[in-house]
C-alpha cells in the first residue's frame, strides 16, 4: 500500500503489538480454544504485514491457507476432543511455575538451535566458495 510515512509506521506498530499479544496468548492460555483464536490473530496480523509490504498475493494465500484452513482445522480438532473440561477462570502461566522444566527443556533447545544455525552458516559459506 502506498501510505504516508507516519500512517505506515503507526500500522506497523499496531500490527507488531497484535503479533506479540497473539503470540503470548498462544503460549500462555490454558484453554486450547483460546490458543487457537490467538493463533488466528497472529496469522491475520502476518497477512496484514504482507499487505503493507505490497504483496497482496502472498497475503491472500496466507489468509486462505493458514487462517482459513489450518486454524479452522485446529479449532475442529480441539472441539472434538473428549478431554476434561478446561479452566473457566483463565489462569495464565507465570514465570515462577516450572522453572526446572525451563532448565531441562529450554536450554537444550536453545543449544541445538545455535548448533543448527552455525551449521547453516557453514553450509552457506562452503556453497559460496
Amino acid at each position: 500500500m502506498d501510505l504516508p510515512g507516519p500512517i505506515h509506521d503507526f500500522l506497523l506498530v499496531v500490527l507488531g503489538i497484535g503479533l506479540i499479544l497473539g503470540g503470548l496468548g498462544v503460549v500462555l492460555f490454558n484453554n486450547p480454544v483460546f490458543c487457537a483464536f490467538s493463533l488466528g490473530l497472529v496469522l491475520v496480523c502476518i497477512s496484514l504485514f504482507y499487505i503493507l509490504a505490497n504483496s497482496q498475493f502472498v497475503a491472500s494465500a496466507q489468509l486462505l491457507i493458514y487462517v482459513g484452513a489450518i486454524n479452522v482445522l485446529i479449532l475442529f480438532a480441539v472441539m472434538f476432543m473428549n478431554g476434561p473440561e478446561y479452566d473457566t477462570n483463565l489462569r495464565l502461566w507465570t514465570v515462577g511455575d516450572n522453572v526446572t522444566s525451563l532448565i531441562y527443556f529450554f536450554l537444550p533447545f536453545e543449544l541445538i538451535s545455535i548448533i543448527l544455525l552455525v551449521a547453516l552458516i557453514g553450509a552457506i559459506a562452503i556453497a559460496r566458495q
